[in-house]
């Protein structure tokens, strides 16, 4: 049986989604915030109806022992210049948010029409090879779509789209639009590939796209940060895998990209995936395999 919300909430507008493949500079919320106020005043030039930063676009990435001291909680003054900026274009931006209990979160935050209506905190922080964010973050641990004028949408950071049940839960609870925002490194370059790791993310995504039937955005940094380059290879993709646009590798780029609400619409008749999704047997098996991983007692069995 289709969820009822499903049907109601199938109706994506087109949207203009701008996309920024910016440098940040590590640890400078001034100079970011300006490079941020730059991009979302073309983008009111350009007819965007919304700007998408990277991961950490407000603060950098390598942060370490900064983190606090860039840190900013949801009602900061230091936001308000973005707040204002967003009366006629909406933002997508990356930052540290600090939490109750001095908890600090890889964040990313929706602002529309002076405010923030919508958070996603990075649920999964790698811890292996260059990576060592559970040094400095606090996860994650909500999943949640945002209602917004031109459909629904989820927010997933970097990793948070390698974990594929992620955008699955998004998708079944009705997200039309998946936005990924990233700080992804260079992982090495062929001379008939360019930089691999790009590639390996695009098809990542394309994968994404299809099995959610959503529209993915992807927002990758580029730039340096003691000695870790970073690889942009920002992207947009339709429900059927197909590059609506993209922004090349390792240089600071721009794209308008149009995602039609009609697109969505025919890859959903055409690939009825979410109609025919069985949460119920996905819920049961789950909670089988929970208590056979941890050694929890069956209460079905004990009974």
């Amino acid at each position: 049986m289709v969820q009822p919300f499903l049907l109601e909430k199938l109706t994506m507008q087109t949207v203009r989604v701008a996309l920024a493949q910016i440098a940040p500079k590590l640890g400078d919320l001034q100079k970011n915030l300006e490079l941020h106020l730059e991009r979302l005043e073309r983008g009111v030039r350009e007819g965007a109806d919304l700007v998408v930063f990277p991961e950490l676009s407000l603060t950098g990435y390598l942060l370490k022992d900064q983190t606090p001291d860039v840190a900013l909680a949801l009602d900061s003054p230091d936001l308000r210049p973005l707040l204002e900026a967003t009366g006629e274009i909406d933002a997508l931006v990356g930052l540290v948010e600090e939490g109750q209990g001095h908890r600090f979160y890889n964040a990313a935050a929706y602002l529309s029409g002076g405010k923030i209506v919508h958070v996603h905190r990075k649920l999964h922080l790698p811890t292996y090879g260059m990576f060592d964010e559970g040094r400095d973050f606090a996860p994650g641990d909500r999943l949640r779509v945002a209602d917004l004028p031109f459909g629904r949408i989820g927010i997933l950071i970097c990793e948070d789209v390698w974990h594929s049940p992620n955008a699955w839960l998004l998708a079944q609870e009705g997200a039309e639009i998946l936005f990924v925002i990233g700080s992804g490194p260079t992982r090495g370059a062929r001379q008939e590939t360019g930089v691999t790791s790009v590639p390996v993310w695009h098809d990542l995504l394309r994968t994404t796209a299809q099995f959610q039937t959503a529209q993915v955005v992807y927002v990758n940094r580029v730039g340096y940060e003691d000695g870790l380059n970073f690889g942009g290879g920002s992207i947009a993709i339709d429900p059927f895998g197909r590059t609506i646009g993209s922004i090349p590798a390792l240089e600071e780029g721009w794209l308008v990209a149009e995602l039609e609400g009609e697109v969505l619409r025919r890859a959903r008749t055409a690939y009825p995936l979410l109609r025919d999704a069985r949460l119920e047997l996905v819920s049961r098996e789950m909670g089988r395999i929970r208590l056979e991983r941890f050694g929890l007692p069956d209460p079905e069995k004990d009974m």
